[in-house]
């Protein structure tokens, strides 16, 4: 691969440090080797980064052992100052950020940004929530023993980010980790190291202390991850990505009892009832499908529509994704970037070549955009059987399938949200759901019988920093951001003392 060629954003990406961050140091991997990170608009080279291997990651988690005790004595102020202007420094370097982000992993401009201020709130929250770690006190019922109740950071933790929100995955986890007292050891998907290497540059700036953020970067995540999982030093582990992966962390942390948080995948339905507003369940389907080029875990898979209303709403659903502009996410007017990397291109287009082969037919799009780049057009799909593939993996890319249920002829007919409860319940995850009505008791009964750990109730977007994000089922185990999120690297101690008469 070529280096990519002179621009604003090469001026950028040849700033960031590129060797591993441990101890507060910036040093290349021991064995000198380094790995490629392309862009997934042009294929071309954007750096090269360190290249870890179990030697490194050992000397990570032990500095982030050695660093706990200290770390955790510091006062929750001081944490929050930390954060606060790490918050800061985000927001000031807005651009500079998402023009990396936009380079490594190709969403366009605009969205990056969106995804720089979305997760510097996470900075925000967390540096709130740090001044507000609480206890309790009682005593007990003889009147015998006084019980004080308190909350400790659980320790070093292993934080594993994704590729599809650089930033987000990892403040998101970086911030309540801080706020709580605990050290780290981060390692970001080999796809998208840039921004996370960028991010660690700006919590040094912001005062985060040496050794207690440890980067590594790799292309062998299972070597060094399970050199952190079986070392006995770390505590917790914070998982973002496929539940097959998270299935095998969640094996190995039994090994030391370590706390875990998962966020693992899904496969969202969309459920839009005969009483919807459609032109505002169109809107809201473009975001839940759309967002990152439908790269994400939260995005809508399977769209469930009333027959009473299925051809007025294909109809200005394809009208809007036939529209969207698909290019690389730099340029100017792009609404559509690419997919990460070719094999991914690869995966949708036989997800969609699979849905047609059984019956579905395609209204827009439908076919790999050719090269160079990673591109796949918005694509509406009707008449998906409940065979198809796509109906039972994530899609991970810019394809709507769309579901036909209940009776046109009787829209009122109450056991069409029976039957599309159970269609949309049936599937191994559950992290989030959609749901459109005018009908405020059908929302109400509908989100109490979904089962996800997330209920978009008219709206295409759950995220959000101040709410508790995670689901059940496959999908994952603990929650992040909200007032919970902290407590997921907090321990409780209860001490007993004796009350003298």
């Amino acid at each position: 691969m070529t280096a990519v060629a002179n621009s604003p954003v090469r001026e950028i990406i040849s700033s960031i440090h590129t060797d591993l961050f441990i101890d507060g140091r910036w040093s290349p991997a021991a064995s000198g080797d380094r790995f490629d990170v392309l862009n997934p608009a042009t294929g071309e080279r954007l750096a090269q980064v360190a290249d870890a291997d179990t030697a490194d990651a050992r000397r990570a988690i032990e500095t982030a052992a050695a660093h706990q005790a200290g770390w955790a004595a510091t006062s929750p102020r001081n944490r929050s100052e930390i954060l606060y202007r790490a918050y800061q420094l985000i927001i000031d370097r807005a651009d500079e950020i998402a023009s990396v982000m936009t380079a490594e992993m190709g969403k366009p401009f605009a969205e990056a940004r969106g995804e720089v201020a979305y997760g510097a709130e996470f900075f925000r929250w967390f540096a709130e929530e740090a001044v507000r770690i609480g206890g309790d006190h009682t005593t007990t019922g003889d009147g015998g023993h006084r019980i004080v109740v308190s909350r400790q950071p659980v320790g070093p933790c292993i934080l594993i980010t994704p590729w599809n929100f650089p930033l987000a995955m990892g403040t998101r986890k970086i911030g309540p980790a801080v706020a709580a007292g605990c050290t780290m050891v981060l390692k970001p998907a080999e796809l998208t190291p840039l921004t996370t290497l960028l991010l660690a540059d700006i919590l040094v700036e912001a005062g985060l202390p040496a050794g207690v953020l440890n980067v590594v970067t790799t292309s062998d995540p299972s070597t060094v991850v399970t050199e952190w999982m079986d070392s006995g030093l770390a505590r917790k582990i914070s998982f973002t990505g496929s539940t097959e992966v998270g299935k095998i962390l969640l094996r190995q942390a039994a090994g030391t009892v370590m706390r875990t948080s998962m966020e693992l995948g899904g496969n969202a339905p969309f459920i839009v009832c005969a009483d919807a507003d459609i032109p505002r369940a169109v809107d809201g389907l473009m975001v839940a499908k759309m967002r990152n080029t439908g790269q994400a875990c939260t995005a809508a898979n399977r769209v469930f529509v009333h027959r009473s209303v299925i051809d007025e709403f294909t109809e200005a659903f394809a009208a809007k994704m036939s529209a969207l502009k698909v290019g690389d996410g730099a340029a100017e007017g792009t609404q559509v970037g690419p997919l990460v990397e070719p094999k991914a291109v690869g995966k949708v287009a036989a997800l969609v070549d699979d849905a047609v082969a059984k019956g579905a037919q395609i209204v827009c799009g439908g076919s790999p955009i050719e090269g160079p780049g990673s591109f796949y057009p918005p694509t509406v799909l009707t008449g998906v059987g409940l065979d198809a593939d796509l109906v039972h993996t994530e899609i991970f890319g810019p394809v709507a399938a769309i579901i036909p249920f209940g009776d046109a002829q009787n829209p009122l007919d109450p056991a069409a949200d029976d039957e599309v409860v159970t269609l949309a319940n049936d599937t191994q995850w559950g992290l989030v759901a959609y749901l459109f009505s005018q009908d405020v008791d059908r929302c109400a009964r509908l989100s109490a019988a979904l089962e996800a750990g997330m209920v978009g109730v008219n709206t295409g977007l759950v995220s959000n920093p101040a709410a508790p994000f995670g689901g059940v089922k496959e999908s994952g185990l603990g929650r992040e951001g909200g007032r919970v999120g902290i407590e997921e690297f907090l321990d409780m101690k209860y001490t007993a003392s004796p009350i003298r008469p």
